[in-house]
C-alpha cells in the first residue's frame, strides 16, 4: 500500500487474491500440470532406454561384422590349404615312386588341417549370425521405445494445447495418448 492509501498490485497477485476469495485452485490446470510433469519424467526414461538399446544394437552389429571377418579369414586360410593340397596331389601324379609317400602324407595332413579350419570358419559364421539376430532384436526394442517416447511427447504437446484452450476433450486426448505411450513402453519392457 502506498502512502496515500492507493494500492497497486500485479496480475499474479490479483489471481492469487481471486483464487483465495473464490474457493481456491483450478483443478483443470492442476491436473494438466501434474500429468505433463509425469509424462515428461516417463518420457525421459523411455528416451534413455531407447538410446541405450540403439547403442547396444550397434555394438551387436559391430560384433557380427568382426565375427564375419574372422570367418572370412578362416575361409581364406582354408582355400590356401586347398591350393597346397592340390599342388601335393599334382606332385603325387608327377613324382617318382620314391617321393610318393611324402606327397601322400602331405595330402592327408592338408585334409585334416582343412577340416579343423572349416569347423572354425563355420563357428565364426554361426557367432556372426547370433550377433546379427541380437542386433535385430535390440533394434526392434529401440523402435518400440522410440514409439513410446514419441507418443508421450505428442501427449505433452497436446496437454499444452488443452491448457491454453481449456478444452475438456483435449484433456481426455492427453490421457488416452499417454496410456497408449505407456502401453508401448510396457511392450518394450516385455521385449515384445
Amino acid at each position: 500500500m502506498s502512502e496515500n492509501g492507493f494500492h497497486v498490485h500485479g496480475p499474479h497477485d490479483h489471481e492469487l487474491e481471486h483464487a483465495s476469495q473464490h474457493g481456491g485452485s483450478d483443478s483443470f490446470t492442476g491436473r494438466i500440470a501434474v500429468t505433463t510433469a509425469l509424462l515428461a519424467t516417463v518420457g525421459a526414461l523411455f528416451s534413455y532406454q531407447g538410446g541405450a538399446t540403439q547403442a547396444n544394437a550397434g555394438m551387436a552389429k559391430n560384433n557380427a561384422a568382426i565375427k564375419k571377418t574372422e570367418a572370412a579369414n578362416q575361409w581364406n586360410y582354408y582355400q590356401a590349404k586347398s591350393g597346397k593340397q592340390n599342388l601335393a596331389e599334382l606332385g603325387l601324379e608327377l613324382a617318382p615312386s620314391s617321393k610318393r609317400d611324402h606327397y601322400t602324407q602331405a595330402i592327408e595332413r592338408y585334409k585334416e588341417e582343412k577340416a579343423d579350419i572349416k569347423k572354425n570358419a563355420e563357428k565364426f559364421e554361426s557367432e556372426s549370425k547370433d550377433w546379427d539376430d541380437k542386433s535385430d532384436q535390440l533394434m526392434h526394442l529401440h523402435h518400440r521405445w522410440a514409439q513410446a517416447t514419441t507418443a508421450l511427447q505428442i501427449a505433452i504437446a497436446l496437454s499444452a494445447i488443452a491448457l491454453l484452450t481449456r478444452r475438456k476433450w483435449l484433456q481426455w486426448g492427453v490421457y488416452g495418448l499417454s496410456a497408449f505411450g505407456i502401453a508401448l513402453g510396457l511392450l518394450a519392457v516385455a521385449h515384445f
